[in-house]
């Protein structure tokens, strides 16, 4: 079992691959807030997080006072959806990204070529949204950037090929080119997950790097892949063969809590999600995640949410914004472990 898949099932991603980008040293880029991204490909509700495939060259990218470099063949992640400074050089222009995304993501402008007639760095450009509350433990783990060079590992080379082959046929419009794409952005996010994970070291916490603890990680998989089992103590330590009170202290070293209690915040986010999204009663959505009444749940989710169920669904259907402004209701609790 493989927590981060699990989870990554749940949230529902979206994406597509949206500009393929020729620059020339020396070039300097400023791209804004994902959130200007999902005025025009997700709902308010949603988080998109924006990343850009490294095909040739280097460079730089900056959020706020960090800055790392790149090289070909890494992709670089903006997983908090801040605006970010790509560039290689001394460079007198910025160029102001944000006027260009309505036609780029009209597909009415493919790519372009930018800069001087210096070192050239060609790159592709992505998106990908999730419901921002589900896939909060993820980003909670992860830094303001993240880098990683998927040449180095023989799948990452395979994703390069093929979405190299996949922007090629969007280019001529291909049948179906779309479609190939946004399943690419997805495959995008979760090979980044999956080789940052890799490479954590010794010592983090956090929800990636719970899953990337074994006893730990199959917890959390057993439990994002049945939530609504009637989960015990014993029944959890058995599954990962550990004593209970080892497992407490370990899955709460990593996650902040003990894995009753995260698999209490999953469920009602879980049901969340569902009284957003779907029509489903309030009772089949209690059952669904596991509570064996209504009463209880109802219960359950006000303290979380601090209003009942069927309010909150009027709420999130009438302002999908409101549903996740800070103070309405706490994101699943997990240890932040940024670097």
């Amino acid at each position: 079992m493989d927590a981060l898949s699990e989870l990554l099932r749940a949230v529902k991603l979206s994406g597509a691959m949206f500009y393929n980008a020729a620059c020339g040293a020396p070039w300097s880029l400023r791209s804004p807030p994902s959130k200007k991204l999902s005025e025009y490909v997700a709902s308010p509700s949603n988080h998109v997080i924006e990343f850009h495939l490294i095909a040739e060259g280097k460079g730089y990218v900056r959020v706020q006072d960090e800055t790392l470099p790149f090289n070909a063949g890494d992709i670089v992640m903006i997983p908090h959806g801040d605006a970010h400074l790509m560039g290689n050089g001394v460079c007198s222009t910025t160029i102001d990204g944000e006027p260009m995304l309505p036609a780029l993501l009209r597909r009415e402008v493919l790519s372009s070529r930018i800069g001087g007639n210096g070192e050239e760095t060609h790159f592709m450009c992505g998106f990908l949204a999730g419901d921002a509350r589900l896939i909060q433990p993820v980003l909670a783990s992860l830094p303001r950037i993240v880098v990683v060079d998927i040449r180095s590992d023989p799948s990452g080379a395979w994703l390069e090929n093929m979405i190299r082959h996949a922007v090629d046929q969007a280019s001529t419009a291909a049948p179906g080119s779309d479609v190939v794409l946004a399943r690419l952005a997805e495959v995008v996010f979760a090979e980044v997950l999956r080789l940052y994970l890799l490479r954590l070291p010794p010592g983090r916490s956090g929800w990636l790097a719970g899953a990337a603890d074994p006893p730990v990680g199959r917890a959390l998989a057993a439990l994002h892949q049945r939530p609504s089992h009637q989960w015990t103590l014993d029944d959890l330590a058995k599954e990962v063969g550990m004593s209970r009170s080892a497992l407490t202290e370990r899955f709460s070293r990593y996650l902040g809590v003990g894995p009753i209690a995260y698999l209490t915040e999953w469920r009602l986010e879980l049901a969340a999600d569902a009284l957003r999204t779907t029509n489903r009663s309030v009772l089949q959505i209690a059952e669904e995640v596991g509570y064996e009444s209504e009463a209880a749940f109802n219960r359950a989710f006000k303290r979380r949410f601090a209003e009942p169920p069927g309010r909150y669904r009027r709420s999130a259907k009438g302002s999908p914004v409101e549903a996740s402004q800070p103070g309405k209701s706490k994101p699943l609790t997990t240890v932040a472990s940024r670097s």
